[in-house]
């Protein structure tokens, strides 16, 4: 082609009123033709109107390969090509890129209405027919480009914009979890016990549970959910919960609806969260033979969140010192529990508690008092 042509052609568009974030003067673009003066001439007018990554190649074959490596922007293809045309072309790409979004433009010497249909219905953006006119091949490519870029421009926005509800959705549930451990501790805090009780009996929850079969999810969720086992205990008047001896039976009988008092407490907009704190608020007194309370509920009919928050309760108050007694030693605790497994811990339970327990004598180190 004329240099005088080319110099015409060469400011045919205003790099400055394209507003995305990546020039199309930039973007990657794929020749395929088998016919290397025309890839001479298509190579020749995109660098002579500044377009900077260019790639060509004669080989069909060759350009399925270079299609796998790199992130094209653009392909100008022939039709009619040996060993593997144009159409065979388009099939293989969407071997690779199944929902293809690259643009693709063909430029063949064929000009039926068939080819051309079938060329567009295959895949292809826009059909252009050899011989063709240099500005109206810059133009198409231009407007192919800025489709192209404005795709990925809002692709990217839509992939930040997801990060950013992603970060935002943790940050609420980071929140929210951070607030039902405040909120536990102080209701441990009011029954003269420390904070680190919660702590290591809801992660010995966790032990457990993963260790009895439940997933990931379901143990992260009795983890989050026992720190409120006990949030009822700020319904049950000092002079109750504070009393230094052994309580009567009325006061017995009181400090017993802490259980019902949580319940309410936790009850309202339904979450899975609040549903298993709940849960675990009411029946982690419950016991395997059917006397505990509020309930009486025996057996299996005792939720397991509750059966499991029941060993890691006890395990913890007998093994942690309070302002009554002093910490039991492990092997006592285990060996009182033992005795109570079957009547007061679901057994089968209660061994996998045991199985877990060098785990679990690693929190009580990591969260002494």
């Amino acid at each position: 082609m004329a240099k005088t042509q080319n110099q015409k052609l060469k400011n045919v568009f205003n790099r400055k009123s394209f507003t995305f974030d990546q020039d199309p003067l930039a973007s990657n673009i794929l020749i395929v033709d088998d016919d290397p003066l025309n890839v001479d001439v298509l190579e020749e007018i995109l660098k002579e109107n500044n377009y900077l990554n260019v790639k060509t190649t004669t080989d069909p074959f060759e350009a399925v390969e270079l299609f796998k490596v790199n992130n094209y922007d653009l392909i100008l293809l022939d039709i009619l090509m040996p060993g593997m045309d144009g159409f065979e072309v388009i099939e293989n790409l969407k071997l690779i890129e199944p929902n293809l979004s690259i643009p693709i433009l063909v430029l063949s010497a064929l000009s039926d209405q068939k080819t051309r249909l079938k060329a567009l219905s295959s895949g292809a953006r826009d059909y252009l027919i050899k011989p063709f006119n240099p500005a109206e091949v810059l133009v198409r490519i231009r407007n192919l480009l800025e489709v192209r870029l404005a795709q990925k421009q809002l692709r990217l926005h839509n992939e930040i914009l997801d990060q950013k509800v992603r970060e935002r959705t943790k940050e609420l549930q980071d929140t929210r979890l951070e607030i039902i451990d405040r909120l536990g501790m102080a209701a441990e805090y009011r029954d003269n016990e420390t904070g680190f009780h919660i702590i290591r009996m809801s992660r010995i929850c966790f032990e457990i549970a993963k260790a009895a079969g439940l997933n990931q999810s379901e143990s992260e969720l009795i983890l989050h959910a026992s720190p409120m086992h006990d949030i009822g205990k700020i319904g049950i008047p000092d002079s109750i919960l504070l009393k230094p001896g052994k309580l009567n039976q009325e006061e017995w009988e009181t400090m017993k609806t802490h259980t019902v008092i949580g319940a309410k407490i936790l009850k309202g907009r339904a979450s899975d969260l609040l549903e298993a704190a709940q849960t675990i608020a009411m029946t982690h007194h419950e016991k395997w033979d059917g006397t505990g309370y509020p309930n009486g509920l025996s057996k299996q009919d005792i939720p397991l969140i509750g059966r499991i928050n029941c060993i890691a309760d006890v395990f913890d108050a007998l093994t942690s010192k309070r302002p009554y007694k002093e910490a039991w030693p492990v092997e006592k605790a285990l060996s009182v529990m033992e005795q109570d497994s079957g009547k007061f811990f679901d057994p089968m339970l209660f061994r996998t508690f045991k199985a877990r327990l060098p785990a679990i004598l690693k929190i009580k180190e990591e969260y002494e008092d």
